[in-house]
C-alpha cells in the first residue's frame, strides 16, 4: 500500500523547507467527503492533525506521526495516504475522503461485512483499515488474499490477528447489492445494531446471526458496539478534547539513573506566551506515590529530585494548544546529573549492587514459590530428565491507541475521561495523588484502543487530573508514540531455568523451575508475576514432585507489568521446549506425550488443588491429532525433496487461571428493566476490544429470558455503574460474566414473584407492557403504572460474584483459582537454513472455552493472540532507546500472520455463567513455544534467547553444523 500519496506533490519533508510555510496561517481550501471547506492554518500543519482538530473528524486516528502504524490513512482524490504525513497545503484543492464519508451516514457493503465477520475488535484501525480497502474494492472489486495484504500492509492491527480483516475485504462483494439500502445508525446508547423497524437490506447477511429470545448465548450476534467501530463515530481518549482544554506536556527523564534541580521555571513559562502553568512534585497535593498492588506502591506521579528510569515524569507544562504545538521542551530549564544505572537482573543482585529501592534488599521486589513432593529424589530417580535454560526479552504492548485524556472539573468533581483498563483502579490512585475523597473523582472511560495489560496502571490520570485541579481548566494530554513506549509498562524479561524427569513409561515424575523476572525500576505487577509463575509452570500436566520459583528483581529498565498472560508465556516457553526434548529422549510422540501427561477431570494440580471436573485439555490435544498426524506428514514429504529450506511441525499446551491468584476478585452488575419496556445493563467491565459488552449482555439476557435486542447499556463510569473489576486476566467473561447471570436470574426471580408464576413461565416484552405466559394463562403488566425508582427502575436487581479461592500456604500449597481454561496449538512452518528465515505456514488452534458464548468472538480473540504470541516468538524485542517507535520495533503485519484453524472445544466448568471459562490470555501462551519447536523440529536447533531472529537461528545452526563437523572429525 503506498502510505505516502506520490502524485499529491510537496509533503511535509519537502515543504519544510520553503519560505513563508512555517507558523504563518493560511487559507487552504479542498473537499472533505464531498463538501467544500477552506480552513486557516499553518500551511506545514498536519493533514491529521486539521482532519481531527479543526473538522473534528476523529474517526482519522493518529497512532505515531510517523507513518508508521497507517491508523491515519485517508483517501486523496480517491488514493490511500498516511495523513500525518502529509501537510495541510499539499490538498489544496484536493478531495479528501475519510471513514465519516464511506458511506454518508449508512453501512457500506464493506462496514457490514466488517461486522458480518467481526473485524473490528478494539476499532482503533478499523477506520483505516476500511478506508484503504475501499480504494482497493473501487479498483479491484473481487481481490485476491495477496491483493489484501498488500494493499492494507501498511496497516497496523493489535488486536484481531488480521485473518477476520481478510475475509472481511474478500467477502465484501456479498453485501454489494443492498449498499444503496444500507441499514441507519442506531438510535444513541441502544444495544442493538439496530432499532426496531429499521434493518436495510444490507443487514441481511448480519441477521441471521442475532438471536432470537432465550438464545442468545453460543450465538454470535454482531458487536453491540460494532457500529461506531466501522462508522468512525466510536470516541477514544484523543477524540473529544474540550475546545478550551489546555494542552498539557511532560518534561521527561533522558536518563536510567540521574539526580536533577529546575532552574528559573516561573521566568521560563514567561518567556513562553500561552503557557498557563508548569507543575512539579511539589504541586502535588496528595501522596506522591502510586501502584497497582497497595503494600507495593512505589512509583511517584511526578519524580522529587532523582529517576529511576528513563522516560520518568518531572514536570508538566500547560498552555493553550497553539502554544503547545510550537513549544521546543529540549530548552525547559532541568539540570541533570547522571549516576550509574543497572539494566540487567544479574547486573542488580551482583555482591554490592546498589539499591534501586532503599527497603528492598538484594533489588528484589518480591518471590513466589509453589513446592509439592520432593522433586530432587524424583529427578534423581528418574530414568531421563532434561535440563535447560532460556532467556525472554522485554515486549511491548504496542496497542495503537497512545494514552489519552482530559480531565476538567464538574463542581468540586474531578472528571476525567480517558482510555483504562481499570476506572476503579484509577479512580482510587488518582483521588489519593490528589488528596481527594474518592467520592470527588469520577473516572468516564473512552473506548479503548488495545490495552492487553498496560492500561491496567494510571498513567496520565493524575497528571491532566493535577493540571484540572490547579488551573481550574479543562487539560487534555496524549502522549507521543515515543513516549508511550519508553514511559509505559512491558512484558517481563525473563531468565529461567528448569530440569523436568519422567519414569520409563513416559509418565512425568518430577520438575524444578527457576525464573527471574526483570520488573524494572517500579514494582507494577511484578508481584502477581512472581507469584502466578510458579503455580503455571507445570503447564497443564499431572507432575507429583515439583518446585518453582519466580523472582521478580528491580532494574532501572522499563517497568514490567502485566501483559496478556502475567509471566506465564515465558515460563511456558520454558516447560514445553523441555517437553519436546523429553519426548524425544523416550522415544514417544510428542503429542502422545502431552496427552499421557495431561491433567484429567480428578486430578490434582502442583498447588494440590483437586480439579473435580472441567478439565479440557486431554479433548484439546486429541483434537489437534488430525491436524498433527497430516502436518508430520506434510513437513516429511517437503523435507525430503528440499536441501536448504526445511519445514517443522511444533506443539504446544496451556491452562490458565481465570481471575486474580488466591486473592478477592469480585464484580458487580446491575440489570432493572425500565418503564419504558428497555431493559438497562449498568456493565462496569471495560471492553477494551475482547467483546465484553456483548458477551456480557449475552449472558444476562438468557438468564433474564429476554432478548438481546432489548438491552440498552450503561457503560464502564464510577458514578453510575457498579464496580466490575479491572479487564484482566481473563477474568471478564467468567467473573463479570458469572454476575451477569446472576443479576439476570435475580431480576427474573423478582418479576416471576411479582406475577405470582412458577419458574416455568415465560417473559415477553411488548412496547412498555411486560407479558408473562405460563401455559395457557397469560399475565399483562402495565410498566409505566409501577413506581419508579431512583435508576428509573420497575423492577432490578444487582448481584455480585467473586470466585471461590483459598490462600497459597508457605509452600504454594492451596486453590489459587476456582476455574482455569486449556488450549493446545500447532505451528507449522518452514525455515530457509542460508538466511534463517522463518515462514509460518499455518497454526492450528484447539482451545476449550467451557461454552462458547459467542463464537465468533472466540475465534477473533484467538487470532489475535496467536498474531502476538507469533511476535514475541519471532520478532518482538523492545530496546530501551532503541525500538521507542513503531518503524524499529517490530509487530506482525497483516502478511505475518499465517491462516488459522480454530478448534472450539468445549468442556463446561460449573463454577462459569452457562460453563463458561476464561480465554483472553490462554490464546497466546500455546504460540511462542509451538514454534520454537517447530523451528528446531525444521533445523534441529532450539533458539535459547527470544524472539528467534534470524541472526540468532542462522547462529544456531552453524553452531550445531560446527559440533557435528568437528564430531566427524573426531
Amino acid at each position: 500500500m503506498n502510505r505516502v500519496w506520490p502524485d499529491v506533490g510537496e509533503t511535509l519533508s519537502n515543504l519544510a523547507g520553503q519560505p513563508g510555510l512555517g507558523c504563518e496561517h493560511a487559507d487552504i481550501a479542498f473537499e472533505v467527503n464531498g463538501a467544500a471547506i477552506s480552513v486557516n492554518v499553518p500551511p506545514l500543519r498536519r493533514l491529521s492533525s486539521v482532519l481531527r482538530d479543526e473538522l473534528r473528524l476523529t474517526g482519522t486516528k493518529v497512532g505515531c506521526d510517523a507513518g508508521d502504524c497507517g491508523a491515519c490513512t485517508v483517501l486523496v482524490d480517491g488514493e490511500p495516504v498516511c495523513a500525518c504525513l502529509m501537510a495541510a497545503a499539499s490538498v489544496a484543492g484536493a478531495s479528501v475522503t475519510t471513514v465519516e464519508g464511506l458511506a454518508n451516514d449508512r453501512l457500506s457493503a464493506l462496514q457490514a461485512s466488517f461486522l458480518a465477520h467481526g473485524a473490528a475488535q478494539c476499532g482503533i484501525c478499523t477506520p483505516a483499515l476500511l478506508v484503504a480497502a475501499t480504494a482497493l474494492l473501487d479498483k479491484t472489486p473481487r481481490p485476491t488474499e495477496e491483493e489484501v495484504q498488500d494493499a492494507l500492509g501498511g496497516i497496523l492491527c493489535r488486536c484481531t490477528g488480521y485473518r477476520k480483516i481478510i475475509a472481511a475485504v474478500m467477502d465484501a462483494g456479498r453485501f454489494e447489492l443492498s449498499t444503496d439500502r444500507a441499514a441507519p445508525h442506531p438510535p444513541a446508547g441502544t444495544f442493538s445494531p439496530y432499532s426496531d423497524g429499521e434493518k436495510g437490506e444490507a443487514a441481511t447477511d448480519i441477521d441471521r446471526r442475532m438471536p432470537v429470545s432465550g438464545s442468545a448465548v453460543g450465538s454470535s450476534p454482531v458487536r453491540l458496539d460494532g457500529i461506531p467501530k466501522v462508522t468512525g463515530d466510536e470516541k477514544f481518549g484523543g477524540d473529544s478534547f474540550p475546545a478550551d482544554a489546555l494542552a498539557v506536556l511532560v518534561v521527561r527523564s533522558p536518563h536510567y539513573h540521574a539526580t536533577f534541580d529546575f532552574g528559573d521555571l516561573e521566568g521560563w513559562a514567561r518567556a513562553h506566551p500561552g503557557i498557563a502553568g508548569v507543575f512539579t512534585a511539589a504541586d502535588i497535593p496528595g501522596k506522591n506515590c502510586f501502584g497497582v498492588i497497595g503494600p507495593f506502591a512505589d512509583q511517584p506521579a511526578l519524580a522529587e529530585g532523582f529517576v529511576r528510569l528513563r522516560g520518568e515524569a518531572v514536570a508538566l507544562v500547560a498552555g493553550e494548544r497553539e502554544a503547545m504545538l510550537d513549544l521546543d521542551l529540549s530548552e525547559f530549564p532541568v539540570r541533570w546529573s547522571e549516576l550509574p544505572h543497572l539494566l540487567h537482573t544479574a547486573e542488580a543482585q551482583a555482591d554490592g549492587a546498589a539499591l534501586i529501592h532503599e527497603n528492598r534488599p538484594d533489588n528484589l521486589l518480591t518471590s513466589g514459590f509453589v513446592e509439592r513432593g520432593d522433586p530432587e529424589a524424583a529427578l534423581a530417580g528418574a530414568a531421563f530428565t532434561v535440563s535447560g535454560a532460556i532467556d525472554t526479552s522485554y515486549v511491548e504492548h504496542a496497542y495503537i491507541e497512545p494514552e489519552a485524556g482530559h480531565a476538567y472539573l464538574d463542581g468540586d468533581t474531578l472528571v476525567i475521561v480517558a482510555c483504562t483498563q481499570a476506572p476503579y483502579m484509577d479512580r482510587d490512585e488518582t483521588a489519593r495523588l490528589l488528596g481527594l475523597a474518592v467520592d470527588k473523582v469520577r473516572i468516564v472511560p473512552t473506548a479503548t484502543g488495545g490495552g492487553f495489560g498496560s492500561k491496567l496502571d494510571v498513567s496520565l490520570q493524575p497528571l491532566i487530573g493535577l493540571v484540572a485541579l490547579k488551573t481550574g481548566r479543562p487539560a487534555a494530554l496524549t502522549y507521543t508514540r515515543s513516549e508511550s513506549m519508553m514511559s509505559t509498562t512491558k512484558r517481563h524479561p525473563a531468565e529461567m531455568r528448569a530440569t523436568i524427569g519422567a519414569d520409563a513409561d513416559g509418565r512425568v515424575t518430577g520438575m524444578v523451575f527457576s525464573g527471574d523476572f526483570n520488573t524494572g525500576a517500579y514494582a507494577s505487577w511484578g508481584p502477581t508475576v512472581a507469584n502466578r509463575v510458579p503455580v503455571h509452570a507445570s503447564g497443564p500436566y499431572a507432575t507429583p514432585n515439583y518446585r518453582a520459583v519466580g523472582r521478580a528483581i528491580h532494574t532501572h529498565g522499563p517497568i514490567s507489568g502485566a501483559f496478556r498472560g502475567f509471566g506465564v508465556p515465558q515460563a511456558t516457553i520454558m516447560q514445553e521446549t523441555l517437553y519436546d526434548e523429553l519426548a524425544g529422549k523416550l522415544g514417544i510422540d510428542r503429542l502422545d506425550f502431552r496427552l499421557k501427561n495431561c491433567l484429567r477431570d480428578g486430578s490434582e494440580t502442583v498447588t494440590g488443588q483437586r480439579l473435580e471436573s472441567g478439565v479440557g485439555i486431554a479433548e484439546c490435544l486429541e483434537a489437534l491429532r488430525p491436524h498433527w498426524e497430516r502436518a508430520k506428514t506434510d513437513t516429511d514429504a517437503f523435507n525430503s525433496s528440499h536441501t536448504y529450506r526445511k519445514r517443522g511441525v511444533g506443539v504446544a499446551s496451556c491452562w490458565y487461571g481465570c481471575g486474580n491468584t488466591s486473592l478477592p476478585n469480585p464484580s458487580t452488575i446491575r440489570v432493572g428493566i425500565a418503564a419504558d419496556g428497555t431493559v438497562v445493563l449498568h456493565q462496569g467491565a471495560v471492553d477494551i476490544g475482547q467483546g465484553s459488552n456483548t458477551v456480557i449482555a449475552q449472558i444476562c439476557a438468557d438468564a433474564l429470558g429476554l432478548p438481546l435486542d432489548r438491552f440498552r447499556l450503561k457503560s464502564a463510569d464510577t458514578a453510575i455503574t457498579p464496580d466490575a473489576g479491572k479487564t484482566s486476566a481473563s477474568r471478564q467473561t467468567f467473573v463479570t460474566g458469572k454476575a451477569a447471570e446472576k443479576a439476570g436470574r435475580a431480576l427474573r426471580d423478582r418479576i416471576l414473584r411479582f406475577a405470582n408464576v412458577s419458574e416455568n413461565a415465560s417473559l415477553l416484552l411488548e412496547g412498555q407492557a411486560l407479558v408473562i405466559r405460563e401455559g395457557e394463562a397469560t399475565r399483562r403488566i402495565d410498566l409505566f403504572s409501577l413506581e419508579v425508582d431512583a435508576d428509573g427502575f420497575v423492577f432490578r436487581a444487582e448481584e455480585t460474584y467473586d470466585p471461590p479461592t483459598l490462600p497459597l500456604d508457605a509452600k504454594g500449597q492451596g486453590k489459587p483459582y476456582a476455574v482455569y481454561g486449556y488450549g493446545a496449538q500447532i505451528a507449522e512452518l518452514e525455515v530457509d537454513l542460508k538466511l534463517g528465515t522463518v515462514k509460518l505456514i499455518k497454526i492450528t488452534a484447539a482451545h476449550d472455552i467451557g461454552k462458547a458464548i459467542n463464537p465468533l468472538l472466540v475465534e477473533g480473540q484467538i487470532e489475535g493472540g496467536i498474531a502476538q504470541g507469533i511476535g514475541m516468538a519471532l520478532m518482538e524485542e523492545y530496546i530501551p532507546g532503541r525500538t521507542e517507535n513503531l518503524h524499529d520495533y517490530l509487530i506482525p503485519t497483516i502478511g505475518d500472520v499465517p491462516p488459522i484453524e480454530t478448534i472450539l472445544v468445549e468442556v463446561p466448568d460449573p463454577e462459569g455463567p452457562f460453563g463458561a471459562k476464561g480465554l483472553g490470555e490462554h490464546v497466546l501462551i500455546p504460540t511462542a513455544p509451538a514454534i520454537l519447536n517447530a523451528i528446531r523440529h525444521a533445523t534441529g536447533v532450539l533458539i535459547t534467547k527470544v524472539p528467534a531472529t534470524p541472526t540468532r537461528i542462522r547462529a544456531g545452526i552453524r553452531e550445531k553444523d560446527g559440533i557435528r563437523a568437528k564430531e566427524a572429525g573426531a
